[in-house]
């Protein structure tokens, strides 16, 4: 994982983009937040009491596969 950079340089998240990297945004809370590389900060969560602090490159995380759903009961 990449050090934490301060939010205020956002824009540098660019220079850091690679196939199967994020970035984790995250607030003084310590809550956290993925996203890849957008011109401006995504919306933040409303549950977030603090605004964002740093963020980070991070390998992107495996895809979550869902159980397959029951069987309907008759």
């Amino acid at each position: 994982m990449g050090e934490w950079i301060p939010i205020d340089q956002w824009e540098r998240c660019a220079e850091m983009e690679r196939p199967g990297i994020v970035f984790e945004i995250r607030n003084a809370d310590g809550l956290s937040l993925f996203t890849p590389c957008v011109s401006r900060l995504p919306a933040m969560p409303f549950d977030w009491h603090s605004p964002p602090a740093e963020y980070r490159a991070v390998p992107e995380p495996p895809p979550r596969r869902s159980e397959p759903l029951p069987k309907p009961v008759d």
